[in-house]
């Protein structure tokens, strides 16, 4: 979609890609809630889970063990980090363009 944000940056071969395939690039939130505030972002247009298909399920997949190896790229994987999806605004989804959340380096408030 030419006026997505996400789109557009997944179009480019940006230093600020921290992570690039074929699928998904990775990016730092630029308004980090965290020391380490990563964004697993596909490169295929989904606005949200609810609008993901089954044969998406591979794509949604692939995000989780991206953001695992980046996790482990940036040494938060030992101490902890939280994955997330905002879905929709209430949750604070400010993009309409599916993407997770990398969170760590501090101690996280619980959730719950």
């Amino acid at each position: 979609m030419d006026d997505c944000i996400f789109c557009q940056i997944g179009q480019t071969q940006a230093d600020t890609h921290l992570y690039s395939d074929e699928r998904c690039f990775v990016i730092r939130d630029i308004a980090p809630s965290a020391p380490t505030h990563l964004l697993v972002i596909p490169r295929q247009h989904v606005t949200s889970l609810q609008a993901a298909d089954p044969a998406q399920e591979v794509l949604l997949s692939h995000l989780i063990t991206i953001a695992e190896q980046m996790a482990r790229q940036e040494q938060v994987h030992q101490s902890g980090y939280r994955l997330v999806i905002n879905q929709g605004r209430d949750a604070g989804q400010g993009v309409d363009h599916l993407h997770l959340h990398v969170l760590g380096g501090k101690q996280l408030p619980p959730l719950g």
